[in-house]
């Protein structure tokens, strides 16, 4: 019987570096520009989640601009529906997803088809056929159903219009698409349709799921764990685990042990450990729904900062501000900015600045408040565009 490997010590400072060559985040146009680089770019993340707070530029944008520094909303678009190389579904909250990866999605679609899904269990078989009537003569947003009649909600986020729910529940089980965007206004277009299909792809089977959990993992993070690849998915933790334990077997992945982390467990492939240092000039003003900042014990672990997300908290008690985004410079984050966007009078206001780690009380810190400064006009402008 083999011995298990022996972990191999990692030290934080390498493990920030292997996560933001993952990221994508060490060098300063990865993916190019167009198009072209919004599908590359959200291929090779997995997923690019969507938000509807827009104090600042909703963060699919955003966290598109931090790693295309051309990036226009237009290439989104372009890319949502003309190339329809992305399009959105749930991961672990919505998202745009990689169009190749759709047979990995379709095990769930069926699931909601078969059983029903529990935000919309209030949708009658009326309000389907309505929408799939109309779904059927041509694309539809919400706006374009004036007829029905307004229900109460029965949770915060979920619409009065019946006909939204019935649209919705269409997306969930994969009858209809989000063929296109306009800010927060989805048009739907039916499934085969907006992809030119005859019929669905044939879906992903159980393990080939659990391997492509692992695998878009392990290409976006670097270094992994459990609670990374399964991020709020624990029932694919047993089979994920099963998998990582035949790939230490193979040689694929080697265990190694993040300074810090006590008992939780890591894995990385081997050639993901190569020495790489990460440009010191680079600076990143990150979304706080940034892949690299969603996972916020993750995030302290690795950087040793705890992101406050504190849009929901009383303003009196709020440390960082309503809308604080982290600043990465070089592989260190060294402040979080509330910011606002004021498009009517086109600024970007500046809410509070608040310095973290060592960069609170480092010498050269007037040199580093130039950089982020310099950054911050062009996120300014970024903002202010189309």
């Amino acid at each position: 019987m083999s011995r298990a490997p022996k972990s191999l010590p990692l030290p934080t400072t390498q493990a920030r570096q292997i996560w933001l060559r993952a990221q994508r985040l060490d060098t300063r146009a990865p993916f190019g520009e167009g198009a072209q680089a919004v599908a590359d770019a959200v291929s090779h993340l997995g997923y690019v989640q969507i938000d509807t707070i827009n104090v600042i530029e909703r963060c699919h944008h955003h966290i598109l601009f931090s790693r295309i520094p051309s990036y226009s909303r237009a290439d989104l678009r372009h890319a949502q529906s003309v190339d329809r190389s992305v399009f959105e579904y749930w991961t672990h909250a919505l998202s745009y997803v990689p169009s190749n990866d759709f047979r990995f999605f379709l095990p769930a679609m069926r699931e909601h088809k078969r059983e029903g899904h529990r935000w919309y269990a209030s949708v009658t078989p009326g309000d389907t056929r309505k929408v799939m009537r109309l779904l059927r003569a041509g694309p539809l947003t919400i706006r374009d159903i004036e007829d029905d009649v307004l229900t109460e909600k029965e949770h915060l986020w979920q619409s009065r219009k019946p006909s939204k729910r019935a649209l919705q529940l269409a997306f969930y089980t994969g009858v209809a698409t989000i063929s296109a965007r306009q800010g927060m206004l989805k048009t739907y277009d039916l499934m085969t349709r907006h992809f030119g299909w005859d019929k669905l792809p044939k879906p992903a089977s159980a393990k080939e799921i659990t391997a492509y959990l692992l695998d878009r993992a392990l290409r976006s993070q670097g270094v992994v764990s459990l609670d990374s690849v399964c991020h709020l998915d624990a029932p694919s933790k047993k089979a994920v685990a099963s998998l990582i334990a035949a790939r230490i077997r193979r040689g694929e992945l080697m265990p190694v042990a993040i300074e810090g982390a006590g008992k939780q467990e890591h894995w990385a492939q081997p050639s993901a450990l190569e020495p790489h240092e990460v440009s010191p000039d680079l600076v990143h003003i990150l979304s706080p729904f940034d892949p690299l900042i969603i996972q916020r014990k993750r995030t302290n672990l690795i950087f040793g900062y705890n992101h406050l997300f504190e849009a929901y908290v009383p303003k009196a008690k709020r440390k960082l501000g309503y809308f604080a985004l982290p600043v990465l410079v070089g592989d260190e984050i060294v402040a979080a900015l509330d910011l606002k966007t004021d498009r009517q009078a086109k600024k970007l206001l500046m809410q509070k600045w608040t310095w973290l780690g060592q960069a609170k009380k480092m010498a050269g810190r007037k040199e580093l408040k130039q950089k982020i400064e310099d950054e911050l006009d062009r996120f300014e402008r970024f903002q202010l565009a189309e």
